[in-house]
């Protein structure tokens, strides 16, 4: 196994990652929703659906 050092950024040298989602048909960065619906985005829950079946 080869040595491997941890790599480090500051903060400024770090890319925000922005997440989309689809709402209603078409695609929309969650960071444009308001409070509630950021809310509601995060109470989501995952299934997977060869389990669920």
């Amino acid at each position: 196994m080869q040595n491997q050092q941890a790599i480090e950024l500051k903060d400024e040298e770090r890319t925000r990652c922005e997440v989309w989602t689809r709402v209603m048909g078409y695609h929309r960065p969650v960071a444009s929703f308001n409070t509630g619906k950021q809310g509601e985005f995060h109470e989501r829950r995952h299934f997977d659906q060869q389990r669920a079946g």
